[in-house]
């Protein structure tokens, strides 16, 4: 079996726009929940979503090309170009032996709306002739492999929220079984509109809270629902050899991954936790030796009712009763909102930063811990911790479960 490295990291998120932003407001536990923007919310019943700011996809593209794309493509480039560059990975493999495995839950949803309202009011000739390749979900993937010309396997998974862990597991795997040597991985989302909030807020899912302070609390008595975010993560793994021989910096090694199904209900996780504790059991296969003190998980922690009860269940199921009071966790939820299908992805990134930092991120706006959810989950300010090995846990719509495995690299 072949090692495998990360060696580039990207990000597009609710509080930065790159990872060393993106990282600053993880530690100092910056809110990126506010009220809606992209449009009118006077008549709905959710209020508050956690959106990117100030984000130019000029950063990436011409204008021409940011026209074509809708917008979870374009955080998706963006996110990848930086991961790339960050990798100096390009003009130093071969194009068959670079992958590409990025999805998105939903993929174009907001091109989908604006293309659904131009056929009722103008009829079929005024949909565009652009709608479907902006629209459809592994487009995001395809114009990242047309960018990079990455001509090995080019994969767009959904598993809903747990989309982006997906992808970084299976690209994983592509490498460590040596399918290809490195691969541009994650996941993409932008789906605050008024459709998709109506419909996340039709499956009872969101917080209808209208406090930015008081509406994404993973872990609290006072949780409600999870708060749509948006935003991509990229990660760049590569083969540990190719990578040492072109002198690459190397962020951690990835361990392990876990992917189950609860096989239970289409929104509900099963409240046994037996699937999504089986997940995390195998992402933690190679940690044996590591203490639990030493570990961090930055859980999918939704801010939902079952989810954060079950979650906890699977993390006691997994690591034992005794380890289970040991490792760290948090929600970076709290900040960030629940960014679907890019949230394994950037999830990841703020494991791995923590890790590399030796500092546990935090669950903002934890005041009234839920004695179901019995754990440490790092409440409202970051704690230093000499860390070894992360994981993020993913759990999506349809019982998908994911689970990746980070630790320090040692050569």
């Amino acid at each position: 079996m072949k090692r495998v490295v990360v060696t580039g990291l990207g990000a597009v998120t609710p509080i930065g726009n790159n990872v060393a932003d993106f990282w600053e407001g993880l530690k100092t536990g910056k809110n990126g929940i506010g009220m809606i923007t992209r449009f009118d919310v006077s008549e709905s019943k959710y209020k508050l979503a956690a959106e990117v700011k100030d984000f130019d996809p000029l950063c990436c593209m011409d204008k021409l090309s940011a026209k074509k794309l809708d917008r979870f493509t374009q955080y998706a480039l963006a996110s990848a170009a930086e991961a790339m560059a960050d990798s100096e990975l390009e003009g130093k493999i071969a194009p068959e032996e670079l992958g590409v495995y990025f999805g998105s839950g939903i993929g174009g949803f907001e091109t989908f709306g604006e293309s659904y309202k131009a056929l009722e009011e103008k009829g079929p000739r005024r949909v565009s002739p652009l709608f479907i390749p902006k629209m459809i979900s592994n487009i995001a993937a395809g114009n990242i492999a047309i960018k990079y010309h990455a001509q090995g396997p080019c994969v767009s998974m959904t598993t809903a929220c747990a989309t982006g862990t997906t992808c970084i597991g299976e690209a994983y795997r592509a490498i460590r079984h040596g399918y290809t040597t490195a691969a541009i991985c994650g996941g993409s989302e932008a789906a605050i509109t008024n459709l998709a909030v109506a419909g996340f807020g039709a499956c009872m899912a969101l917080s209808p809270s209208e406090d930015p302070n008081a509406a994404s609390l993973p872990f609290d008595k006072r949780r409600g629902g999870f708060v749509m975010g948006e935003g991509a993560g990229t990660l760049i793994l590569e083969e540990y050899e190719h990578a040492k021989a072109r002198g690459a910096k190397i962020y951690a090694e990835v361990c392990g991954y876990g992917s189950t199904c609860d096989a239970h209900h289409v929104t509900a996780p099963d409240e046994t936790a037996v699937a999504s504790a089986k997940a995390i059991k195998e992402a933690m296969a190679e940690l044996e030796g590591v203490p639990a003190e030493k570990i961090y998980i930055n859980a999918h922690g939704t801010g939902t009712a079952l989810n954060d009860k079950t979650e906890t269940d699977a993390i006691r199921k997994a690591l034992g009763e005794e380890d289970a009071q040991k490792v760290h966790i948090s929600s970076t939820k709290s900040m960030t909102g629940h960014m679907l299908g890019a949230a394994g992805a950037a999830e990841a990134i703020a494991a791995i930063c923590a890790m590399n930092n030796s500092l546990v991120p935090p669950t903002i706006n934890l005041l009234e811990q839920d004695e179901v959810c019995d754990l440490h989950y790092t409440p409202n300010v970051a704690e230093e911790a000499e860390l070894e090995a992360v994981l993020s846990t993913s759990l999506g719509f349809g019982g998908h479960n994911a689970c990746i495995a980070f630790r320090k690299f040692k050569g």
